[in-house]
């Protein structure tokens, strides 16, 4: 027996908790073309606000689940998130079994 499929507004729930609720995306999103100081400036600005969040683990995991390549979610940027993905990647790659 399947279990019924949930509401994807179930796995957005959190957001309701969330210090940035309310705050316009800009602070979180780079302009198209954003680069260098200005990036980093918006980038310490964004962690700033997630620093004190209370459902800064879980932003930043649903970033990880969902694959989000753009802004700042739960205190991590886009970079923060490809070295995370990176890294697990190589975990995972170390510690599989070899082919028979």
């Amino acid at each position: 027996m399947r279990a019924a499929p949930r509401p994807l507004l179930v796995d957005w729930d959190w957001q309701q908790h969330a210090a940035c609720r309310g705050m316009n995306s800009s602070a979180f999103f780079s302009p198209s073309g954003e680069r260098g100081r200005a990036r980093r400036t918006r980038e310490e600005r964004a962690r700033r606000v997630c620093a004190g969040c209370e459902v800064r683990t879980v932003c930043a995991a649903t970033a990880l689940k969902h694959g989000e390549t753009y802004g700042v979610w739960g205190g991590l940027s886009r970079d923060d998130r490809r070295r995370l993905d990176d890294a697990a990647a190589r975990t995972i790659t170390r510690h599989e079994a070899p082919s028979q």
